[in-house]
């Protein structure tokens, strides 16, 4: 379904976010996250000098390590492109995540060790969409499990009911996938 007709407009600046998932061959998992941010015109950086039009103003990028239990195991990140030549010296900071997990309680996790000038917004910005991954990366052998449980009539945890409009307790996928949750009418 494509977006309602824009007004005239001229476009200025692109941010895109990339993230990937993998599967290690020692059982481990890595979320590669890239964003780049680029300006459709030429401008002039107190650092840089001339930034032609197209050239990335941000060119970042973070690899987490996670185990199935969604904690960070490694952390490397990289600074390409950055407004300014002291952004990357920030970079070892991100050493911080190193044993922090994914599941509830992350974002307030990172706040406290990367907030503010501890970190790089951009990076801190980007272990959203990470973490998000890392999730979808992981869902199929979890949903597995859980159906599993569903079907031998043990307790599943309930951490996705009511979470979004599709998993809502009286709604009809919680109905069909996960039975024992559903609120709505018989």
């Amino acid at each position: 379904m494509p977006l309602t007709p824009p007004s005239d407009r001229e476009l200025i600046h692109t941010r895109t976010i990339t993230c990937e998932g993998y599967e290690r061959e020692d059982g481990l998992f890595d979320i590669d996250g890239w964003l780049t941010d680029a300006k459709t015109y030429d401008f002039t950086s107190t650092d840089r000098g001339d930034v032609k039009a197209g050239v990335p103003v941000h060119g970042m990028g973070l690899r987490i390590t996670i185990d199935a239990g969604l904690t960070i195991r490694e952390v490397a990140a990289a600074m390409d492109h950055t407004p300014f030549n002291m952004c990357p010296s920030i970079t070892p900071n991100f050493q911080r995540l190193v044993g922090l997990n994914l599941g509830k309680g992350f974002n307030g996790a990172v706040r406290e060790a990367l907030g503010g000038t501890q970190g790089c917004v951009h990076l801190v910005d980007l272990l959203r969409p990470m973490a998000n991954t890392a999730y979808q990366l992981l869902s199929p052998n979890a949903y597995k499990a859980l159906k599993d449980k569903e079907a031998r009539g043990e307790p599943v945890p309930a951490f996705f009911i009511d979470q979004c409009h599709a998993w809502k307790s009286d709604g009809e996928v919680t109905r069909d996938q996960f039975p024992s949750h559903y609120t709505g009418e018989a």
